[in-house]
């Protein structure tokens, strides 16, 4: 089966876009793939009132026009100008795709960048397969404007021919392998496989296609369906008062560090914890390779927590957002308060996860089988 590896590369706007670009660009015929095909896009921002980049550019690279495009993003609003690569067959030089990026974000402040280099050792899909997934094969390094600053991305997509019955993925073409050394320290690899999964329990387990995403899907929506049922169930230990109860509480609570009271309940259930800004992340492994997560939201936008309890296997996701609270309604977000009331939540969030653990895993495996031994969702 083929399966796209996703890999993202840690990124800094300290470090100029052309750099960064030429770190790329030259990491390719030195690990003996040659000159890569380049592909890119520019465009300006959506709104009236900004700076045309594509015109600065235009007129300074007059070559560029036949890459001119422009279009509404929705109905009412401004068309949006951009050069893009998709718009002509006829190759740029690089270093005229490196002086672009040269002037940005100061001569150049493009709404968004993205460059792309490809070779054929990174693999192609075959025929029939989202041809978005192709066009992203290779190496891309991005920066677009936030209102936070400008954002920077370097990531990769590789395509590899895996076995289900082997406890590891094909390790990458030296070729390839170099090129990725060049780009730098990989913060994540996330695996999509090009596949769908055949049952292997009796086929009353499964729909009537032998689909196992179909099957997945079914069962999530029963569960969704008997949800407070399903909380009555858990016994939460803490019957904390409905949000909406909780609207007007003073802003100036803090619970203090949250980790340690997650890993204190969830580590001896068999979760890892993982965190990062205004999220964590909780995960277990089960016998048949699927991955079981509780993902936190615990500040992204607000001092609020929404809770999404997840299952991973090869060819499917299953998604279930739950409640903090019996009485929680139909919040989603919650508010964490003090360091009293995160113990609370938590312990809350433990009694629900146990009793998805012991009733929602196991119908997922016995409808979908086991996931092959290689398989994460993320690394």
């Amino acid at each position: 089966m083929r399966v796209a590896l996703n890999t993202t590369f840690a990124a800094t706007r300290k470090e100029p876009l052309a750099a960064m670009l030429d770190r790329v660009y030259q990491a390719f015929p030195a690990a003996g793939l040659g000159e890569p095909t380049l592909r890119f896009a520019f465009s300006d921002a959506p709104l009236e009132g900004y700076v045309s980049s594509v015109e600065r550019v235009l007129k300074r690279f007059p070559e560029m026009r036949r890459f001119l495009a422009s279009n509404a993003v929705m109905p009412g609003l401004p068309e949006v100008r951009w050069l893009s690569s998709d718009q002509s067959d006829e190759p740029v030089p690089y270093a005229t795709i490196q002086a672009i990026a040269a002037g940005v974000p100061r001569s150049f402040p493009f709404h968004n960048v993205s460059i792309h280099f490809h070779a054929p050792e990174f693999g192609d899909l075959a025929a029939g397969i989202s041809q978005g997934w192709e066009a992203a094969v290779g190496v891309i390094v991005s920066d677009s404007w936030w209102v936070n600053g400008r954002q920077r991305s370097l990531s990769a997509v590789t395509i590899v021919e895996a076995d289900a019955s082997s406890k590891k993925l094909p390790a990458f073409p030296e070729s390839v392998a170099a090129v990725f050394a060049a780009c730098g320290k990989v913060k994540k690899t996330i695996q999509m496989p090009f596949t769908s999964v055949e049952p292997q329990t009796p086929p009353a387990a499964a729909n009537s296609s032998g689909d196992a995403a179909g099957a997945v899907r079914a069962i999530v929506q029963d569960y969704r369906a008997r949800l407070k049922e399903i909380v009555e169930r858990a016994a939460l230990p803490h019957d904390l008062p409905p949000a909406s109860e909780l609207r007007h509480e003073s802003l100036g609570l803090r619970s203090g560090p949250m980790k340690p009271t997650l890993e204190r309940v969830f580590k001896p259930m068999g979760y890892i914890c993982r965190g990062e800004s205004g999220t964590f992340t909780l995960r277990r492994r089960t016998p048949s390779n699927l991955t079981a997560q509780l993902y936190l939201d615990v500040g992204t936008w607000s001092r609020q927590v929404t809770a999404i309890f997840q299952v991973f296997g090869l060819g499917f996701k299953a998604s279930v957002t739950i409640p903090v609270a019996a009485r929680a309604g139909d919040a989603v977000q919650y508010p964490i308060g003090d360091a009293g009331r995160w113990r609370e939540i938590v312990e809350n969030l433990a009694a629900l996860v146990t009793e998805l653990d012991r009733t929602l895993v196991p119908k997922i495996e016995q409808a979908t089988g086991p996931t092959p031994e290689w398989y994460q969702p993320e690394v």
